[in-house]
Protein backbone atom coordinates (compact mmCIF):
# COMPACT_ATOMS: atom_id res chain seq x y z
CA UNK A 1 0.00 0.00 0.00
CA UNK A 2 1.38 3.20 -0.80
CA UNK A 3 -0.09 6.59 0.23
CA UNK A 4 1.08 9.89 -0.82
CA UNK A 5 1.01 13.42 0.92
CA UNK A 6 2.08 16.65 1.09
CA UNK A 7 1.90 19.79 2.67
CA UNK A 8 -0.56 22.86 0.90
CA UNK A 9 2.16 25.43 1.31
CA UNK A 10 -0.75 27.97 0.85
CA UNK A 11 -3.36 26.25 3.59
CA UNK A 12 -0.54 24.60 5.60
CA UNK A 13 -2.82 21.41 5.59
CA UNK A 14 -1.66 17.69 5.00
CA UNK A 15 -3.55 16.19 1.70
CA UNK A 16 -3.32 12.88 0.04
CA UNK A 17 -2.02 13.69 -3.58
CA UNK A 18 -2.11 10.98 -6.81
CA UNK A 19 1.07 10.86 -7.88
CA UNK A 20 5.25 12.01 -5.93
CA UNK A 21 6.12 15.60 -6.04
CA UNK A 22 8.94 17.64 -4.74
CA UNK A 23 8.44 17.88 -0.94
CA UNK A 24 5.87 15.37 -0.74
CA UNK A 25 6.08 12.39 1.79
CA UNK A 26 5.55 8.89 0.84
CA UNK A 27 4.20 6.46 3.19
CA UNK A 28 5.03 2.60 1.91
CA UNK A 29 3.43 -0.37 4.10
CA UNK A 30 3.74 -3.65 3.39
CA UNK A 31 4.54 -3.34 -0.34
CA UNK A 32 4.39 -6.18 -3.38
CA UNK A 33 6.89 -6.26 -5.42
CA UNK A 34 4.75 -4.78 -8.04
CA UNK A 35 4.33 -1.63 -5.68
CA UNK A 36 8.11 -1.98 -5.20
CA UNK A 37 9.28 -1.91 -8.42
CA UNK A 38 6.94 1.04 -8.94
CA UNK A 39 8.25 3.15 -6.11
CA UNK A 40 11.66 2.62 -7.36
CA UNK A 41 11.32 3.65 -10.78
CA UNK A 42 9.23 6.65 -9.97
CA UNK A 43 11.95 7.77 -7.34
CA UNK A 44 14.86 6.71 -9.22
CA UNK A 45 16.38 4.95 -6.25
CA UNK A 46 17.54 1.01 -6.07
CA UNK A 47 15.12 -1.40 -5.18
CA UNK A 48 16.86 -2.98 -2.54
CA UNK A 49 17.15 0.15 -0.48
CA UNK A 50 13.73 -0.12 -0.20
CA UNK A 51 13.44 -3.42 0.27
CA UNK A 52 15.99 -3.21 3.91
CA UNK A 53 13.37 -2.02 5.86
CA UNK A 54 11.08 -4.99 5.09
CA UNK A 55 13.61 -6.84 6.41
CA UNK A 56 11.87 -8.58 10.27
CA UNK A 57 16.00 -9.28 11.17
CA UNK A 58 17.06 -5.50 9.71
CA UNK A 59 19.15 -3.68 12.83
CA UNK A 60 18.86 -0.16 13.70
CA UNK A 61 21.49 2.16 11.27
CA UNK A 62 22.21 4.36 8.79
CA UNK A 63 23.49 3.96 4.73
CA UNK A 64 23.79 6.80 2.65
CA UNK A 65 23.93 6.13 -1.12
CA UNK A 66 26.36 8.46 -2.81
CA UNK A 67 25.97 7.67 -6.33
CA UNK A 68 22.13 8.09 -5.40
CA UNK A 69 21.78 10.47 -2.93
CA UNK A 70 19.44 9.13 -0.93
CA UNK A 71 20.03 8.46 2.90
CA UNK A 72 18.61 5.65 4.57
CA UNK A 73 17.79 5.70 8.28
CA UNK A 74 16.60 2.09 10.03
CA UNK A 75 15.29 2.42 13.71
CA UNK A 76 13.36 -0.34 15.26
CA UNK A 77 9.83 0.74 16.51
CA UNK A 78 7.59 -0.90 18.85
CA UNK A 79 4.49 -3.05 17.92
CA UNK A 80 2.08 -5.46 19.12
CA UNK A 81 1.09 -8.90 17.74
CA UNK A 82 -1.24 -11.86 18.26
CA UNK A 83 0.18 -15.49 19.05
CA UNK A 84 -2.29 -17.92 20.25
CA UNK A 85 -4.97 -15.30 20.79
CA UNK A 86 -2.38 -13.81 22.91
CA UNK A 87 -0.63 -10.53 22.78
CA UNK A 88 2.73 -10.21 22.57
CA UNK A 89 5.42 -7.01 22.29
CA UNK A 90 8.15 -7.02 19.90
CA UNK A 91 9.66 -4.94 17.24
CA UNK A 92 9.93 -4.56 13.69
CA UNK A 93 12.21 -2.31 11.19
CA UNK A 94 11.17 1.34 10.23
CA UNK A 95 12.43 2.83 7.25
CA UNK A 96 13.22 6.95 6.18
CA UNK A 97 14.00 7.12 3.12
CA UNK A 98 15.70 11.13 2.67
CA UNK A 99 15.67 10.96 -1.71
CA UNK A 100 17.85 13.81 -2.21
CA UNK A 101 16.07 17.08 -1.95
CA UNK A 102 12.94 16.21 -3.74
CA UNK A 103 10.81 13.26 -1.59
CA UNK A 104 10.60 11.85 2.28
CA UNK A 105 10.21 8.23 2.06
CA UNK A 106 8.63 5.76 5.28
CA UNK A 107 7.89 2.15 4.12
CA UNK A 108 7.86 -0.57 6.64
CA UNK A 109 5.99 -4.26 7.07
CA UNK A 110 3.27 -3.29 9.04
CA UNK A 111 1.46 -0.49 10.22
CA UNK A 112 3.92 1.33 12.54
CA UNK A 113 2.49 3.14 15.26
CA UNK A 114 4.16 6.12 15.43
CA UNK A 115 3.46 6.53 11.49
CA UNK A 116 -0.19 6.12 11.72
CA UNK A 117 -0.72 8.66 14.44
CA UNK A 118 0.68 11.08 12.56
CA UNK A 119 -1.84 10.67 9.70
CA UNK A 120 -4.50 10.24 12.27
CA UNK A 121 -3.58 13.77 14.14
CA UNK A 122 -2.73 15.77 11.45
CA UNK A 123 -6.41 15.31 10.21
CA UNK A 124 -7.33 17.00 13.55
CA UNK A 125 -3.93 19.82 13.58
CA UNK A 126 -0.73 20.51 10.95
CA UNK A 127 1.67 19.02 12.69
CA UNK A 128 4.01 17.99 9.98
CA UNK A 129 5.36 19.66 6.97
CA UNK A 130 6.27 16.84 4.32
CA UNK A 131 8.63 19.30 2.90
CA UNK A 132 11.24 19.48 6.05
CA UNK A 133 12.59 16.29 5.91
CA UNK A 134 14.92 16.19 8.03
CA UNK A 135 12.92 18.05 11.14
CA UNK A 136 10.43 15.02 10.25
CA UNK A 137 13.19 12.47 10.41
CA UNK A 138 13.65 13.35 14.24
CA UNK A 139 10.32 14.16 14.88
CA UNK A 140 9.54 10.13 14.08
CA UNK A 141 12.50 9.38 16.07
CA UNK A 142 11.05 11.43 19.46
CA UNK A 143 7.41 9.54 18.83
CA UNK A 144 9.33 5.97 18.30
CA UNK A 145 11.15 7.00 21.81
CA UNK A 146 8.57 7.53 23.51
CA UNK A 147 6.63 4.88 21.88
CA UNK A 148 8.93 2.79 23.93
CA UNK A 149 8.08 4.70 27.38
CA UNK A 150 4.51 3.42 26.42
CA UNK A 151 5.07 0.01 25.78
CA UNK A 152 7.11 -0.29 28.82
CA UNK A 153 4.10 0.95 30.86
CA UNK A 154 1.83 -1.44 29.18
CA UNK A 155 4.15 -4.05 29.93
CA UNK A 156 4.19 -2.84 33.55
CA UNK A 157 0.73 -2.85 33.62
CA UNK A 158 0.68 -6.60 32.58
CA UNK A 159 3.07 -7.44 34.85
CA UNK A 160 0.96 -6.71 37.87
CA UNK A 161 -1.67 -8.36 36.57
CA UNK A 162 0.14 -11.14 35.81
CA UNK A 163 1.88 -11.59 39.38
CA UNK A 164 -1.46 -11.19 40.98
CA UNK A 165 -3.20 -14.01 39.05
CA UNK A 166 0.13 -16.25 39.48
CA UNK A 167 -0.39 -15.98 43.40
CA UNK A 168 -3.83 -17.99 42.81
CA UNK A 169 -3.27 -20.19 39.67
CA UNK A 170 0.01 -22.20 38.90
CA UNK A 171 0.22 -23.78 35.33
CA UNK A 172 2.25 -24.13 32.31
CA UNK A 173 0.11 -21.51 30.87
CA UNK A 174 1.47 -18.68 33.18
CA UNK A 175 4.92 -20.35 32.13
CA UNK A 176 4.71 -19.39 29.01
CA UNK A 177 3.40 -15.83 29.31
CA UNK A 178 6.71 -15.45 31.55
CA UNK A 179 8.46 -16.77 28.72
CA UNK A 180 6.49 -13.97 26.10
CA UNK A 181 7.48 -11.22 28.44
CA UNK A 182 11.53 -12.23 28.75
CA UNK A 183 11.44 -12.07 24.79
CA UNK A 184 9.58 -8.91 24.66
CA UNK A 185 12.20 -7.30 27.10
CA UNK A 186 15.37 -8.75 24.96
CA UNK A 187 13.67 -7.24 21.60
CA UNK A 188 13.12 -3.86 23.42
CA UNK A 189 16.56 -3.86 25.05
CA UNK A 190 18.16 -5.21 21.90
CA UNK A 191 16.15 -2.61 19.71
CA UNK A 192 16.44 0.49 21.85
CA UNK A 193 20.27 0.24 22.51
CA UNK A 194 20.36 -0.11 18.74
CA UNK A 195 18.39 2.94 18.07
CA UNK A 196 20.62 5.05 20.54
CA UNK A 197 23.68 4.41 18.17
CA UNK A 198 21.57 5.67 14.89
CA UNK A 199 20.80 8.90 17.42
CA UNK A 200 24.13 9.49 18.72
CA UNK A 201 25.54 9.15 14.96
CA UNK A 202 22.28 11.67 13.98
CA UNK A 203 23.66 14.05 16.71
CA UNK A 204 27.29 14.67 15.08
CA UNK A 205 25.35 16.05 11.92
CA UNK A 206 27.80 14.42 9.71
CA UNK A 207 24.27 12.64 8.02
CA UNK A 208 21.87 14.96 8.00
CA UNK A 209 21.73 18.59 8.36
CA UNK A 210 20.92 20.24 12.05
CA UNK A 211 19.02 23.14 12.43
CA UNK A 212 18.80 24.84 15.78
CA UNK A 213 15.55 23.79 16.29
CA UNK A 214 16.05 20.11 14.99
CA UNK A 215 19.16 20.07 18.03
CA UNK A 216 16.95 20.55 20.74
CA UNK A 217 14.23 18.04 18.85
CA UNK A 218 17.26 15.15 18.71
CA UNK A 219 18.59 16.16 22.12
CA UNK A 220 15.16 15.41 23.74
CA UNK A 221 14.74 12.28 21.52
CA UNK A 222 18.29 10.92 22.90
CA UNK A 223 16.29 11.64 26.95
CA UNK A 224 13.61 10.00 26.11
CA UNK A 225 15.32 6.93 24.66
CA UNK A 226 17.76 6.84 27.14
CA UNK A 227 15.34 6.76 29.64
CA UNK A 228 13.76 3.81 27.39
CA UNK A 229 16.75 1.99 28.00
CA UNK A 230 16.98 2.81 32.05
CA UNK A 231 13.19 1.54 32.29
CA UNK A 232 14.09 -1.64 30.09
CA UNK A 233 16.76 -2.87 32.70
CA UNK A 234 14.75 -1.98 35.58
CA UNK A 235 11.75 -3.91 33.66
CA UNK A 236 13.97 -6.52 33.09
CA UNK A 237 15.24 -6.80 36.69
CA UNK A 238 11.14 -7.13 38.27
CA UNK A 239 10.82 -9.78 35.44
CA UNK A 240 13.82 -11.77 36.65
CA UNK A 241 12.55 -11.24 40.55
CA UNK A 242 9.11 -12.93 39.20
CA UNK A 243 10.61 -15.79 37.52
CA UNK A 244 12.71 -16.24 40.85
CA UNK A 245 9.63 -16.07 42.86
CA UNK A 246 7.43 -18.22 40.68
CA UNK A 247 10.12 -21.20 40.77
CA UNK A 248 10.33 -20.57 44.55
CA UNK A 249 6.30 -20.46 45.11
CA UNK A 250 6.55 -24.29 42.31
CA UNK A 251 9.21 -25.72 44.52
CA UNK A 252 6.84 -24.50 48.01
CA UNK A 253 3.93 -25.94 46.64
CA UNK A 254 5.61 -29.34 45.71
CA UNK A 255 6.84 -29.72 49.07
CA UNK A 256 3.45 -29.41 50.60
CA UNK A 257 2.18 -31.64 48.37
CA UNK A 258 4.95 -34.05 49.35
CA UNK A 259 4.47 -33.45 53.09
CA UNK A 260 0.88 -33.75 52.86
CA UNK A 261 0.77 -37.29 50.42
CA UNK A 262 3.40 -38.88 53.44
CA UNK A 263 1.78 -37.59 56.19
CA UNK A 264 -1.40 -39.25 54.42
CA UNK A 265 0.11 -42.40 53.92
CA UNK A 266 0.97 -42.92 57.21
CA UNK A 267 -2.32 -42.50 58.79
CA UNK A 268 -3.73 -45.06 55.98
CA UNK A 269 -1.00 -47.44 57.05
CA UNK A 270 -1.55 -47.83 60.48
CA UNK A 271 -5.06 -49.34 60.13
CA UNK A 272 -3.76 -51.63 57.79
CA UNK A 273 -1.17 -52.38 60.06
CA UNK A 274 -2.86 -53.07 62.63
CA UNK A 275 -5.10 -55.53 60.69
CA UNK A 276 -1.71 -57.17 59.42
CA UNK A 277 -1.11 -58.40 62.60
CA UNK A 278 -4.45 -59.30 64.05
CA UNK A 279 -4.59 -61.33 60.52
CA UNK A 280 -1.56 -63.55 61.16
CA UNK A 281 -1.85 -66.88 62.17
CA UNK A 282 -1.45 -66.67 66.05
CA UNK A 283 -3.47 -67.21 69.27
CA UNK A 284 -5.74 -63.74 68.59
CA UNK A 285 -5.83 -61.74 72.29
CA UNK A 286 -9.82 -61.10 71.65
CA UNK A 287 -13.03 -62.82 71.07
CA UNK A 288 -13.25 -64.44 67.78
CA UNK A 289 -17.02 -63.40 67.14
CA UNK A 290 -18.33 -59.89 66.30
CA UNK A 291 -17.37 -58.04 69.68
CA UNK A 292 -13.81 -59.36 68.37
CA UNK A 293 -13.66 -57.56 65.31
CA UNK A 294 -15.65 -54.17 66.79
CA UNK A 295 -12.77 -54.17 69.17
CA UNK A 296 -9.83 -53.87 66.55
CA UNK A 297 -12.10 -51.47 64.51
CA UNK A 298 -12.38 -49.24 67.40
CA UNK A 299 -8.13 -49.47 68.04
CA UNK A 300 -8.00 -48.83 64.40
CA UNK A 301 -10.28 -45.66 64.49
CA UNK A 302 -8.44 -44.59 67.78
CA UNK A 303 -4.69 -45.00 66.45
CA UNK A 304 -5.50 -43.24 63.36
CA UNK A 305 -7.54 -40.34 65.17
CA UNK A 306 -4.60 -39.90 67.44
CA UNK A 307 -1.80 -40.00 64.65
CA UNK A 308 -4.05 -37.19 62.63
CA UNK A 309 -4.42 -35.10 65.93
CA UNK A 310 -0.38 -35.43 65.95
CA UNK A 311 0.25 -34.30 62.76
CA UNK A 312 -2.00 -31.51 61.98
CA UNK A 313 -0.56 -30.33 65.55
CA UNK A 314 2.85 -30.15 63.61
CA UNK A 315 1.18 -28.83 60.51
CA UNK A 316 1.84 -31.66 58.64
CA UNK A 317 -1.57 -32.61 57.36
Amino acid sequence: MINIYKTNTATGKVEEIKKPEKGCWINIVKPTENEIKMASESLKISEDILRYPLDEAEKAHIDFDEEEKCILVVVDSPVTETQDGEKIYTTLPLGMILVRDEYFVTISKVKINVVENVIKNNKKQNVIHTYKKSRFVFQLLYDVAQDYIRYLTYISDDLEKFERRMQKVMSNKELTKIIRFEKSMIYFNASVKANQVVLEKLNRGKVIDLYDEDEDLLEDTIIENKQAIEMIQTYSEILNGIVDMFGTIVSNNLNIVMKFLTSLTLVISLPTMISSFMGMNVVFPFRTDNIGFYIIIFISVVVTFIATYILKKKDML
